[in-house]
C-alpha cells in the first residue's frame, strides 16, 4: 500500500502537471512545437549533466528513454495541442495510459491486478469518457492520433525504468533526457524545413522563455525525479492510476487561464477520478482469472 505521505506528493505533482498543459499552450502560440520540447529539455539537461554523474545503467536504457520520454510523449503531446487540442483534452487523453500501463505491469513485470485497481479504473475511465462527452469536442482529428500515441509511449516509459533498475533517478532522468533534444529538433527540421531554427530568434518572446522553462524545471526535473522514484518504489499499476487527476487539473487550468467553462458534468466526472483513486488504493484481493492468464511473454525479454 502506498504512504499516505507519498500519496499526497503524488497527488500535488498531478496539479502542477495538469496546469503544465496550459503552459505548453502559451509557448505553442510563438514558435513550432517540437522546437518548444527541444528547448525544454536543452535547459533541463544543460549545464546540469556536466556535475551529474552518469548512472550506472547501459547506454541503451538511456537512450530508449529520452526517445520515448522526450521524443514519444511530450513530441507528440505538444504538437497534438498545436494541432488544435485543447490543453484540457490533451490532458484527459493523454491518461488513456492507465489502461496500457495496467497491462505493461501485468504482461512485463508480473504485477498483480486486484479488484480494486480494476474497479478503481473503471470508474476512473468513466469520468474521463463523461469529461470527453462534455468537452465539446474541442479536439482536432490529428491531433487525437498524436496525444493517444503519447499515451502509449507513456506506459513504456514506465517499462524502461523498471527495466533500467537504478537507485540513481535523478541522473537517470538528466542522462536520458540528452537524448530528446536533437530527435525534436532534427523532426522539426525535417516536416518543416529549416526555417523553424532560422526564424526561432524572431518568434522567441518572453512567454516563450516562461514555458520552455517552467515545463524544464518545475515539471521536469522535479516532477519526473519523483515520479520515477514513486516508479521504482511501488508498482506500475498502482503509480499510474495517480495520472487519472492530471486532466482535472488540466482543465482547471484552462478556466483559469483561458476562460474555458467548467460544467456540471465535468465537476461529476472530477468526483469519479476521484473515487477511482480512493479505490485504487484499497486493499483487496488479487483476481485469481488474470493471475491464471499471464503468460511468461515478457520474460524471454533479450533486455535483462
Amino acid at each position: 500500500m502506498m504512504k499516505l505521505r507519498d500519496f499526497g506528493l503524488l497527488f500535488a505533482l498531478m496539479a502542477l502537471w495538469g496546469l503544465n498543459f496550459s503552459v505548453i499552450k502559451l509557448g505553442v502560440n510563438s514558435v513550432h512545437p517540437l522546437v518548444l520540447t527541444a528547448l525544454r529539455f536543452s535547459f533541463a539537461v544543460f549545464p546540469l549533466i556536466f556535475f551529474i554523474k552518469k548512472p550506472d545503467v547501459p547506454w541503451r536504457y538511456l537512450i530508449a528513454y529520452g526517445l520515448s520520454f522526450g521524443v514519444g510523449v511530450w513530441g507528440l503531446t505538444t504538437l497534438s495541442i498545436g494541432a488544435g487540442v485543447s490543453a484540457g483534452m490533451a490532458s484527459l487523453l493523454l491518461d488513456m495510459s492507465v489502461v496500457s500501463s495496467l497491462l505493461v505491469g501485468w504482461l512485463c513485470l508480473n504485477e498483480t491486478i486486484t479488484r480494486n485497481k480494476l474497479l478503481g479504473a473503471g470508474l476512473a475511465l468513466l469520468g474521463l469518457a463523461l469529461i470527453m462527452y462534455s468537452e465539446g469536442g474541442s479536439v482536432t482529428g490529428k491531433g487525437l492520433v498524436l496525444v493517444l500515441m503519447a499515451s502509449m509511449f507513456w506506459s513504456v516509459n514506465g517499462l524502461i525504468v523498471k527495466r533500467a533498475n537504478t537507485k540513481a533517478i535523478f541522473a537517470f532522468n538528466i542522462w536520458g533526457m540528452l537524448f530528446a533534444p536533437l530527435p525534436l529538433l532534427l523532426l522539426a527540421v525535417t516536416f518543416e524545413g529549416t526555417q523553424v531554427v532560422t526564424e526561432l530568434p524572431n518568434q522567441f518572446t518572453q512567454w516563450t522563455l516562461f514555458s520552455a522553462l517552467f515545463q524544464a524545471y518545475p515539471t521536469t526535473l522535479l516532477g519526473y525525479w519523483f515520479w520515477n522514484k514513486m516508479i521504482m518504489k511501488y508498482s506500475v499499476s498502482s503509480v499510474a492510476p495517480m495520472t487519472l487527476l492530471v486532466p482535472v487539473f488540466g482543465i482547471l487550468g484552462g478556466y483559469w487561464f483561458y476562460d474555458e467553462s467548467i460544467e456540471t458534468s465535468q465537476i461529476i466526472a472530477a468526483i469519479l477520478i476521484l473515487l477511482g483513486l480512493f479505490v485504487g488504493q484499497m486493499a483487496l484481493p488479487q483476481l485469481s482469472f488474470f493471475k491464471r492468464l499471464r503468460g511468461d511473454s515478457c520474460k524471454k525479454s533479450t533486455m535483462p
